[in-house]
C-alpha cells in the first residue's frame, strides 16, 4: 500500500490538531454566521406538494423534504434542515434504486442514472441535508454529528419510493457508502441489494495516523465540534474530473469543489464512530456489491496515478473491511479506476457497469437469483 503520510507531514498535522485542542475554545467558521430566512418550523417532516424541474440537471425532477425534527445549529441561524430527492422520470418500473453521494458532492452523474434505467430500474438520488440542492444559506457544508442524523430523510425517501415501487436497491459512494452500509444494516428487510462504490468504511493513512486520529478528533469534538480543522489540501483529484481543468465532467464547482470542503471534528468523529461499528461487524440482510480501484496512491503533483488510482481512500483497507458488512458480499477491484469509479475513464466505467450488471443478474434479477441470495444469506 503506497498511501503513507510522511513523518514530517503526519507530525505537523497532529501538532496543529493538538494545539487547537489545547486552546479549548469554540471556533466558528465566519461563513456560518449568515442567518437563513426565518420561517415556520413544522412539527413533523414534510414533502413539498409536487415535483418540480431540477435547476441543476436538465430532464430531472426534484422534491424537497423539510426535516421537522432537525433544526439548524445555533451558528447556522433559524429554520430547519432540508433534503432533496432527485429522479429522472416519474415511476415506470417495479424496481428502483436510491443513490447516496459522497463528501464534497451532490448528484450530477446523469450517465449513472441512465445505466440503471437500462437495467430496468427507476433511478433516484438524494442530496442529503447541508449538501448540494439541499444546502441553505449559512449552513455548515456536509456537517453531521452522527451517521444516524441522515436516517429521518432516508426513511422519508425510501417511503416515497416504495409507494410506487415493489423493491429498492441502495447505492452509495465514499462517505455515502459508509452511510448506506450502516443504514441498510439498521433497516433490515428494506432493500433487495446494496451497491457500494469505493465506500469509506475504514480510515486511510498509515497505521500510526489511523491509531492517533480517533482520540484526537474525539477530544476536539468535545471542545468545539464545528470548528474548521487545519488540513493539507490536494486538488489533483478535483482537477482530474472537471472540464475546466483536466477532466471530462461538468458540474457546479460551488457544490463540488476542486479541493475540498472544510473538515470539522464533530463530522470526523461521526465517521470514526461509523468505522468502529463496521469493524465490530454488520449484518446487512441482502447481497452487497463493493467496487473499488485496484490501487491507491498519494501523488503530490500531476502524474498518471491521478487518473488511474484512488487518491482519496485506501482500497486495501476497504477490501479488508468489506467482508464485515454482511454474509453475502461481492468484492471487485478494477485496474485504472479512480476514487469515484463511475467517473473513471470510459473503458473502466464500462467494466464498472458490466460488473454491476453481472452481479444484478446473478443475485437480484435473473432466474433463481433471489433464491440463491436468500440461501447464501442463511448459510
Amino acid at each position: 500500500m503506497d498511501i503513507k503520510a510522511s513523518r514530517f507531514g503526519l507530525a505537523s498535522m497532529i501538532a496543529k490538531w493538538r494545539t487547537t485542542l489545547s486552546q479549548n475554545v469554540d471556533i466558528i467558521d465566519p461563513d456560518s454566521e449568515t442567518p437563513v430566512a426565518e420561517g415556520q418550523i413544522p412539527d413533523a417532516g414534510a414533502w413539498d406538494a409536487e415535483w418540480r424541474p431540477d435547476p441543476l440537471l436538465d430532464g430531472f425532477e426534484v422534491l424537497t423534504y423539510t426535516m421537522g425534527s432537525r433544526p439548524h445549529l445555533p451558528e447556522e441561524g433559524t429554520g430547519n434542515l432540508v433534503s432533496t430527492l432527485v429522479r429522472h422520470h416519474p415511476p415506470r418500473r417495479r424496481r428502483a434504486i436510491l443513490h447516496i453521494h459522497g463528501w464534497n458532492e451532490y448528484f450530477f452523474q446523469r450517465h449513472v442514472a441512465e445505466f440503471y434505467e437500462s437495467l430496468g430500474y427507476d433511478f433516484y438520488a438524494v442530496d442529503l441535508h447541508r449538501y448540494g440542492r439541499s444546502l441553505q444559506s449559512g449552513e455548515l457544508f456536509g456537517y453531521m454529528d452522527d451517521v444516524e442524523d441522515y436516517y429521518e430523510e432516508l426513511d422519508a425517501c425510501v417511503a416515497a419510493i416504495r409507494a410506487d415501487h415493489a423493491s429498492v436497491v441502495l447505492s452509495g459512494h465514499s462517505t455515502g457508502g459508509l452511510i448506506a452500509s450502516l443504514y441498510a444494516n439498521d433497516r433490515p428487510k428494506t432493500f433487495i441489494g446494496v451497491v457500494l462504490n469505493a465506500p469509506w468504511i475504514d480510515m486511510q493513512g498509515s497505521a500510526l495516523f489511523r491509531a492517533l486520529t480517533p482520540p484526537i478528533v474525539r477530544g476536539l469534538a468535545v471542545a468545539s465540534p464545528t470548528m474548521v480543522l487545519p488540513t493539507a489540501e490536494n486538488d489533483l483529484y478535483g482537477q482530474s474530473l472537471h472540464t475546466l481543468y483536466k477532466g471530462e465532467w461538468e458540474y457546479d464547482l460551488g457544490l463540488k469543489r476542486v479541493d475540498s470542503q472544510p473538515f470539522r471534528p464533530g463530522w470526523i468523529r461521526a465517521v470514526v464512530n461509523g468505522h468502529d461499528r463496521i469493524s465490530a461487524g454488520l449484518h446487512i440482510d441482502c447481497p452487497v456489491l463493493v467496487v473499488t480501484s485496484a490501487r491507491s496512491s498519494a501523488p503530490k503533483e500531476w502524474c498518471e496515478d491521478v487518473t488511474s488510482t484512488d487518491t482519496a481512500l485506501d482500497v486495501d483497507r476497504i477490501a479488508a473491511r468489506s467482508p464485515l458488512l454482511g454474509w453475502h458480499v461481492t468484492m471487485v477491484r478494477l485496474l485504472g479506476a479512480i476514487h469515484d469509479v463511475s467517473l473513471s475513464r470510459s473503458d473502466v466505467r464500462d467494466r464498472f457497469f458490466d460488473e454491476i450488471r453481472r452481479w444484478e443478474l446473478a443475485y437480484l434479477a435473473g432466474p433463481g437469483a433471489q433464491e440463491r441470495a436468500a440461501r447464501d444469506l442463511s448459510e
